[in-house]
């Protein structure tokens, strides 16, 4: 059995708040005891100090299309365990793998592979973004692989997934969209409005449906206008749906990132990465489904139609630019990376927040919000290298 770890002298963000100089205690692959909790055995503990670090719970991404270099919607079981190393070694010690449009009965062979990988404990499970979207607001999806929320077909898709489907994106104002939304929620799926067209009435019945989720709000969806609200709003205002916000600096200008969080608050948001092949990798070509993608400078773009596709983002990224660019509570970006998404994905037992009994995924930042360690289930992924 691994040793006890005692990892002391950090700032713990809990649950119910910031603790300095505190410890943590993990034994197995399970968080002991936190903040001060019991001292171990002398001789029995290997003891990491921490001072001058914040100690935060394990990120988790409900939108991730890959990584280092490949993708999680095309790939092999391989290729996408190296999406899932990649994101890991940037804090990520959850992920759930997004696939894009494409043929349905690739998709749904291709969510055979990915369900034995959730099945494993490798990913949290599947996300279905396409092909039941909008061609108004398709963003980075083929345009000819779209369909409406046909609800037989959804149904193949979550049978496809064999229980591990998570979240499917619909525009949910297309024929069979309200039907397919009460079709997920059925068998605990979760319904995201995305890459919608849908009035403010519309959205608001596709709440009342069941959906729960907006899929990164403000992108690929109608402006918010004074006389036509549209999606934004009546997201926005429902206490029923959890905002997805991809805080890269090009997706969102810091005052919508405000808005938002003003808003919905900081139980109803969760930051994503939205990530493609070239996260965590750099410039390049690459393929996101069946398109062509130019990377450059980070910024991923078609390269016919230059429409943005996807991110290059990492979840750590995300949380300094929230703390240090956008000015919010440290105990809030907790809550959008780690304990807003575990529980939209069922998980609060489990992961989201530094408690005992809790699985040990926890993330060690230094003083300047860079990531120096991460832990899951109780093992470095990323051993802190400490003065």
């Amino acid at each position: 059995m691994a040793p006890t770890k005692v990892l002391t002298g950090a700032r713990v963000v809990l649950p119910t708040g910031t603790v300095d100089d505190a410890r943590v205690t993990v034994e197995g692959t399970r968080i002991a005891a936190t903040a001060p909790g019991p001292s171990p055995a002398e001789g029995t503990a290997e003891t990491v100090d921490l001072r001058g670090h914040w100690l935060v719970p394990g990120f988790v991404d409900i939108h991730n299309h890959g990584g280092g270099g490949v993708s999680f919607a095309g790939g092999t079981a391989e290729d996408v365990l190296q999406g899932v190393r990649t994101h890991l070694h940037h804090g990520t010690t959850t992920v759930v793998a997004s696939a894009v449009t494409g043929d349905l009965d690739f998709l749904a062979r291709h969510a055979g592979m990915l369900a034995e990988l959730a099945q494993q404990g490798d990913i949290a499970g599947i996300h279905f973004e396409g092909p039941f979207i909008s061609p108004c607001r398709k963003g980075a999806h083929d345009e000819t692989l779209l369909r409406d929320p046909d609800p037989a077909e959804v149904r193949k898709l979550i049978d496809a997934a064999h229980g591990h489907a998570r979240m499917m994106t619909l525009a949910t104002e297309l024929p069979g969209g309200l039907d397919s939304v009460r079709l997920l929620v059925e068998h605990g799926v979760i319904a995201a409005v995305g890459h919608t067209d849908a009035t403010y009435e519309q959205t608001l019945a596709a709440v009342d449906a069941g959906a729960t989720v907006a899929t990164h709000l403000f992108n690929a969806m109608p402006p918010l206008g004074h006389r036509a609200p549209g999606p934004i709003a009546a997201l926005l205002e429902d206490e029923r749906v959890t905002v997805e916000l991809i805080n890269d600096g090009t997706h969102l200008h810091p005052a919508a990132l405000q808005f938002a969080f003003h808003h919905a608050g900081r139980d109803r948001v969760a930051f994503i990465t939205d990530a493609m092949d070239a996260a965590g990798f750099g410039d390049g070509r690459y393929m996101l489904g069946p398109l062509e993608v130019e990377v450059a400078d980070g910024v991923a773009r078609l390269v016919e139609g230059n429409s943005i596709a996807g991110s290059t983002l990492t979840l750590d990224r995300a949380f300094k630019r929230a703390v240090t660019v956008d000015g919010l509570p440290v105990e809030d970006v907790v809550a959008a990376v780690s304990a807003n998404p575990a529980r939209l994905l069922g998980l609060s037992d489990r992961i989201g927040s530094l408690e005992p009994g809790k699985d040990a995924d926890l993330v060690v930042l230094d003083d300047s919000f860079e990531l120096v360690g991460v832990m899951r289930k109780g093992e470095w992924a990323v051993t802190p290298q400490l003065a």
